[in-house]
């Protein structure tokens, strides 16, 4: 499983569309509005680069409104939660 973390910078006008718009794209899991520099913050899970890829340049760079990106791939997840077992509840 790779993470993506991914600062977006979107039309100040069309902040709620984009978020709306980029939870729609698979392998998006959370889209957080914030403060400061960047407008939304994405979170994306997927099992390889190429994924990653599709994701991010192929989709949410080609979102409406979307005006830049910037993307941090995970190394180590340190948590106090065990994602793995989320991703996995119900699945045999």
């Amino acid at each position: 499983m790779l993470t993506a973390i991914v600062l977006i910078d979107a039309d100040s006008a069309r902040v709620p569309e984009v978020a709306e718009e980029i939870t729609q794209i698979k392998g998006v899991s959370e889209v957080y509005s914030t403060t400061g520099d960047r407008d939304l913050i994405a979170v994306v899970r997927v099992s390889d680069h190429d994924k990653l890829a599709d994701v991010i340049a192929d989709k949410m760079g080609k979102v409406e409104g979307v005006i830049d990106t910037v993307t941090y791939i995970a190394f180590r997840a340190y948590s106090q939660h065990d994602l793995e077992a989320a991703f996995h509840i119900g699945l045999d």
